[in-house]
């Protein structure tokens, strides 16, 4: 009854303390509150991942589907990818056609587009319905008669469509799909990608558990100068400590219910934020349950252990406050025992190998207690920097004799910069430690050829056409275009018995040359290709292209009998030369032709290859070579050819970084910007007294900057310093060697900002703070 009274106190003391009180009291709800919102943002990631996962498998087709045979029904569907790019965005869709009277829907489709139809999400209608979504609205010229509901698409950014088709067949490309809500589970993260998770978790969340810890200690000095007051009239040190408390606690539960209210309003306009390119639906952002409850618990609890500790250093007796700090320096040696006991801890800890299961309590608990110990060694090194500095400009002495009187406020506003910066050098070290691991060399030469582009459609003399049509797209400046198909040895083979086989390649000679060392060529010219150093595949080619002898261009005829054959001779006077890499870095060898030996119209089955270059420097140019694509076939694969490939879960995992980090870095920016306010707020008499007495507001102005700065350089070369040791310690758990030790410096330029934000924020409340009615007390 004695705690629930004290408390009670403390809260009519937090409610009814006047404009000054609710003052106080409004800034540690703010600073609560968007602390506990991040942290409901961040209990609603499962879900989130959730949510699309079933989404995404939901509109995939079904296993069943995905045999060999699926029988032709009065559901069954035919559909082609026609995914495509649009200036970096993906735009994933399928042309459709229906096989009977009743077609399978996919998620979120009401009616199945027809012929010249289509059906699209709700971002790319309206992309599509703005000028910056011409060039894409050409490439896509079906009439849009409805939209996809949320639960067919994974965000509400995404672009996707579905358009219906009047010619696509099976041999046309067309696959028969039986039904939707087949999707296969993803695969499973591998270890190290778990490492990285685990260390985004801790380095994401630790800098909002201190922003609480800090807005809960707002106003401090004042709340210590009233509980003065209540020892004079008799008020013993443990029930002014369970007051302080109750203050606190009063404090902490309006964070939360501030918190919920930011949660609940931002949830509403998530859908309209994107982040590189990501984005989500408000009702993914739901909270896990069970976080949720420890997020409702935790924050009041944290609040009033963190008081009662700060009160420890604090004597409020009846004639005024007496703060530890200033007789007695702070301990080191407690300090420097938490972050060595966190490397400790990941030192034990097995190292990760590619076939363990991780265990992530040990290295979420190592990395924790380095960077909460960074933290806590930040206020010792602060006052013992500060205590050795003298002299310099008026700003700057009057910014450091304030460091001097109280260097604690201050080391706490920027604590949260340690806690990120030097999570977030550990975490480039590991990303640029296994980087290599998730990205190989594809042998590609971009400088050669920056498009590459296959249709199964476009064969004969239509092939022929579409290189041309390429060669005319503006901006190319080259193509390397060929009519592709596998030719075989005459003659019937048994079952078991492998047929020889070779490919033709059909072009013009300044594209076969770029595919061999030929030497001179004309129209008409016939080679023999032979891969580089590899005799066993010469000799297979060798006894499929025997020179003046026949062979089957009509390679399915020798498993279907009765269908027609198609041979063609090839020439006695064929030269044999080698194979030369094209820019995908692959060996065409078999055999290459000119249009003038072999005509393309005359292959049963062919295939439509072009690898495209392109003059860069004209604006646009990938889409008006989309576009000719689509134009020719609109199920055109159009890929951008790159010399380095990068797994999509170490990409995923690094995009999540990226969202992250920039929630994170604007929290920060929020917990600097509301303890500045709260400092200048609580020494508003102090600056009315120094501007009566002749001080420029210019000299004021430059202090508050040095004030800021000083902690916050502290604070970096601490971060760089711990960071740089839990990055190396972390891969050094991994098996990899660190690759990189400046990637620090972009942080620290990113820690600079903020103190030039922060204090350019600031200045509008200096200087009205610095009016003569400061003066006026009560």
């Amino acid at each position: 009854m004695t705690w629930l009274r004290d408390l009670g106190l403390g809260i009519r003391f937090a409610a009814a303390g006047g404009r000054e009180g609710w003052a106080r009291t409004a800034l540690t709800a703010i600073g609560v509150g968007l602390g506990v919102a991040m942290l409901l943002g961040a209990s609603s990631v499962p879900h989130l991942l959730d949510a699309r996962a079933v989404r995404d498998q939901a509109r995939e087709e079904l296993a069943a589907s995905r045999s060999a045979d699926v029988p032709q029904s009065d559901t069954t569907v035919l559909r082609v990818g026609a995914d495509t790019e649009y200036r970096g965005r993906t735009v994933e869709g399928f042309l459709m056609r229906a096989e009977g009277a009743r077609p399978a829907l996919p998620p979120g489709v009401g009616t199945f587009p027809g012929p010249g139809e289509m059906t699209v999400s709700p971002a790319l209608r309206e992309l599509l319905a703005s000028p910056e979504g011409a060039l894409l609205e050409e490439r896509l010229p079906y009439r849009i008669t409805s939209t996809i509901g949320d639960e067919g698409l994974r965000s509400p950014g995404e672009l996707y469509f579905y358009a219906g088709s009047d010619s696509l067949t099976p041999s046309a490309g067309g696959h028969r799909l039986a039904g939707y809500g087949g999707g296969p589970a993803g695969d499973p993260l591998p270890p190290v990608l778990v490492v990285l998770v685990i260390m985004i978790c801790v380095v994401l969340l630790a800098p909002v558990a201190i922003f609480i810890a800090t807005a809960v200690r707002f106003g401090g000095d004042r709340r210590d100068r009233r509980l003065a007051a209540l020892r004079l009239i008799g008020t013993d040190i443990r029930t002014t400590r369970r007051i302080a408390a109750g203050e606190a606690l009063f404090g902490s539960l309006l964070g939360l219910l501030a918190g919920l209210a930011f949660f609940l309003v931002g949830r509403r306009f998530v859908g309209h934020v994107e982040v590189w390119n990501h984005s989500a639906f408000p009702s993914d952002l739901t909270p896990v349950a069970w976080l949720a409850a420890l997020v409702a618990v935790a924050v009041p609890l944290s609040a009033v252990l963190v008081t009662l500790v700060a009160m420890r250093s604090v004597a409020a007796e009846p004639l005024g406050v007496v703060r530890s700090a200033g007789s007695r320096r702070r301990r080191l040696w407690w300090r420097v025992l938490v972050p060595v006991l966190g490397l400790v801890v990941l030192g034990l800890t097995d190292r990760v190998d590619e076939f363990t299961p991780v265990d992530p309590y040990p290295i979420a608990a190592g990395a924790v207690l380095v960077l909460f110990g960074l933290a806590l060694l930040l206020p010792w090194l602060v006052e013992a920097c500060v205590n050795r500095l003298h002299g310099g400009p008026l700003p700057w002495q009057l910014a450091v004799r304030r460091l001097q009187l109280d260097s604690g406020a201050s080391s706490r506003a920027v604590s949260g910069i340690t806690v990120a910066v030097a999570g977030a050098v550990a975490l480039q070290m590991l990303f640029a430690a296994v980087g290599d691991e998730f990205e190989q060399m594809t042998g590609q030469d971009p400088s050669r050829a920056q498009f590459h582009t296959y249709s199964e459609t476009v064969s004969g003399d239509a092939a022929a056409r579409t290189i041309e049509a390429f060669r005319s797209t503006k901006g190319v400046e080259a193509v390397i275009g060929t009519v592709e198909t596998y030719v075989t040895k005459p003659g019937r083979y048994d079952e078991d018995e492998v047929t020889p086989t070779t490919s033709l390649s059909i072009g013009d000679c300044a594209t076969l040359k770029e595919l061999a060392e030929i030497g001179s060529c004309k129209e008409g010219d016939v080679f023999v290709v032979h891969p580089r150093g590899d005799k066993e595949m010469s000799d297979w080619v060798d006894e499929t292209a025997r020179k003046g002898k026949e062979i089957e261009l009509n390679t399915s005829s020798s498993y279907r009998p009765g269908e027609k054959s198609v041979r063609w001779t090839l020439p006695a006077d064929a030269r044999t030369v080698t194979a030369a890499p094209d820019p995908l870095g692959d060996e065409h060898f078999g055999i290459l032709a000119t249009v003038g030996a072999v005509d393309p119209r005359t292959l049963p089955n062919a295939q439509t290859i072009a690898q495209i270059k392109v003059d860069e420097g004209v604006p646009d140019v990938a889409e008006y070579v989309r576009n000719t694509a689509a134009r020719i076939d609109p199920g055109m694969r159009v890929a951008s050819l790159t010399s380095v490939t990068r797994d999509r879960q170490y990409a995923s995992v690094q995009t999540g970084l990226r969202v992250g980090a920039v929630a994170t870095l604007l929290l920060i920016a929020a917990s600097m910007l509301i303890s500045q306010l709260e400092q200048l707020r609580e020494r508003k008499r102090l600056l009315s007294v120094l501007v009566a007495f002749g001080t420029r507001r210019v000299t004021l102005g430059w202090s508050v900057l040095w004030q800021t700065a000083v902690p916050v350089v502290i604070s970096l070369l601490i971060a760089t310093a711990g960071g740089l040791g839990l990055g190396a310690v972390m891969t050094w758990m991994l098996a990899k060697t660190v690759t990189r030790w400046w990637l620090f410096l972009p942080l620290a330029g990113a820690g600079g900002a903020l103190v030039v934000a922060v204090t350019l924020l600031s200045l509008p409340l200096l200087w009205r703070l610095m009016r003569p009615d400061g003066l006026r007390t009560e």
